[in-house]
């Protein structure tokens, strides 16, 4: 199985994340790593290097990029996806959260729990748009895939 072993976010330019972005692009990251499905097709035009991947996430020019390169540092591909799709969605997800953050502070569990659940749902919708836009790029599994969500929010964030 080919998987990610390294992760970084290049953020150079973007404002400095607040302390519960911050924890939550340390989580994602530490999961990714602890367990993570991460596949580069075959191509006609090109060998694909075997895996595993160094993965450099970043938005240049309004677009997300993503770069990977082998363990030995030989450039394995790159892609770019319109952050267009994952608009609504981020802006739904940092809603949410800001709900859950404030909600953990006050509310009682049962109602901490439902907005967890509404949390969870629009995750899970991030992590399907990724996956339809990562087709014929990148194959990732559900779980990968809503990691990697939590760490485009975290881009999209400062930009």
């Amino acid at each position: 199985m080919t998987q990610l072993c390294a992760i970084t976010l290049d953020d150079s330019g973007l404002p400095a994340p607040t302390p519960e972005i911050e924890q939550e692009r340390k989580v994602a990251i530490y999961d990714l790593l602890e367990a993570n499905s991460f596949v580069l097709p075959a191509r006609e035009d090109r060998q694909t290097p075997e895996g595993p991947y160094k993965l450099d996430l970043s938005i240049k020019e309004r677009r997300l990029v993503f770069s990977m390169s082998t363990q030995a540092d030989e450039t394995a591909g790159e892609f770019h996806l319109s952050l267009s799709p994952f608009r609504q969605v981020v802006k739904d997800y940092f809603q949410i959260c800001e709900s859950y953050f404030d909600a953990v502070k006050t509310l009682p569990p049962s109602k901490i729990e439902t907005i967890d659940m509404a949390r969870r749902g629009i995750h899970n919708e991030g992590a399907r748009v990724l996956r339809e836009r990562l087709d014929g790029k990148a194959e990732v599994d559900t779980d990968t895939a809503r990691r990697l969500f939590t760490l485009i929010c975290v881009l999209h964030f400062g930009g």
